[in-house]
């Protein structure tokens, strides 16, 4: 995808993602409010992902300091707080 045409695209937030795998593929869904778009990977795909986001993080810290954060997962989504 082209840059410019990465601008163009439309943005949401990304509040919640959920992971499964088999042995064949991982999927990926996330979800903004009451909208959820599911997304398949290779694991040799996925594991490109991870590598890249890593990469990404890194210049951001960078660039902006650390970020703080500790993955728990336990966290409840503002959204799913409520549906309670």
């Amino acid at each position: 995808m082209k840059t410019e045409d990465l601008k163009k695209a439309p943005k949401l937030l990304c509040e919640s993602v959920s992971i499964a795998f088999t042995k064949e593929y991982f999927v990926f869904g996330m979800a903004s409010g009451a909208q959820a778009t599911v997304y398949s990977f290779s694991p040799e795909h996925a594991k490109r992902l991870q590598q890249y986001v890593t990469h990404q993080l890194a210049e951001y810290e960078k660039a902006h300091g650390t970020v703080n954060a500790h993955w728990d997962p336990n966290i409840v989504s503002p959204i799913q707080l409520d549906k309670k």
